[in-house]
């Protein structure tokens, strides 16, 4: 008997459903940081045993959208929805509602096994976790509920081995050797866009996207070019910083990471462009792979 099936992972921003699904797979496919709205896009990160597949879904943290970039990081939470064998519903201690009801609603309502998971239970004590969890469970009472810590790996298997007792018999949906449905360029993109976020205050990080022109493998090395996509000049001149110090950085962070990935010797060459107000403009979300409606 083989088990397949789709896990979708939605919650709030950073309640750590980018963490939890690195956990699930032993790679960093999503980036992690303390920001809000980090993930943008939906990544499957696909994990392959002898008589399962589990292709989990992370997907952006559910807010209500203000300019059409988060209308289609929206959109990507909603087909979360559509294809799910298992949903998975993140939330973090001190946390008391899902920022759109009508997302919760389609929660409570859900036909299929949904997993309640209170995350960052490591910084909690135990009145607070057992409050919590008297409140989670009343809320969403057609949940299986779990305490756990992504961070810290509490929990978590006992989670995964529970996703596999509910997957549907299925073949294989992905070839078994296969990690994600995302394209290489993808994973350099996101790798630039982390240390960005990492390194940058204020509305900068949520200016910018990232471009990867070129991506040649040789035998020994991948060579790679980059464009970094901002609004406007000023957001330029802070991204390359003073004798592009700045820049010099998130090139050599995002070049160490992506060695790691790859398993290669990476040589990684930056540059910054003006593109104005690419998030309100639907050409070129779709170029950068947004907006499908």
């Amino acid at each position: 008997m083989h088990k397949a099936g789709f896990v979708n992972i939605i919650g709030n921003p950073n309640v750590g459903k980018s963490t939890l699904m690195n956990a699930f797979i032993g790679e960093k496919l999503s980036i992690i940081t303390s920001k809000a709205q980090t993930t943008r896009h939906r990544i499957l990160g696909i994990v392959n045993g002898e008589d399962f597949q589990v292709i989990l879904s992370d997907t952006p943290g559910i807010i209500k959208p203000a300019y059409e970039l988060q209308e289609s990081m929206m959109d990507f939470v909603k087909s979360a929805f559509e294809d799910a064998d298992v949903l998975i519903y993140m939330v973090e201690i001190g946390e008391k509602e899902l920022k759109d009801e009508a997302f919760f609603k389609k929660i409570t309502n859900s036909k299929i096994p949904v997993l309640l998971l209170l995350n960052k239970i490591d910084t909690s004590n135990q009145q607070q976790l057992e409050e919590q969890s008297e409140l989670w469970q009343k809320k969403v009472p057609n949940a299986e509920f779990f305490p756990i810590s992504a961070t810290e790996g509490f929990n978590v298997q006992n989670v995964f081995n529970r996703i596999i007792e509910l997957l549907p018999e299925s073949p294989a949906f992905y070839p078994k050797d296969q990690l994600t449905d995302k394209p290489e360029r993808f994973f350099v993109n996101e790798a630039i866009r982390e240390k960005i976020l990492l390194h940058y205050k204020k509305e900068i990080p949520y200016a910018v996207e990232v471009d990867t022109e070129e991506f040649f493998e040789e035998e020994n090395i991948i060579r790679m070019r980059s464009v970094i996509m901002v609004e406007r000049e000023t957001q330029k001149g802070i991204i390359i910083g003073h004798k592009g110090s700045a820049l010099k950085r998130v090139g050599v962070e995002a070049r160490k990471d992506l060695e790691k990935f790859f398993g290669k010797q990476v040589h990684l060459e930056l540059y910054v462009k003006v593109n104005k107000n690419w998030r309100s403009n639907q050409n070129q979300l779709r170029r950068f792979g947004y907006n499908q409606r």
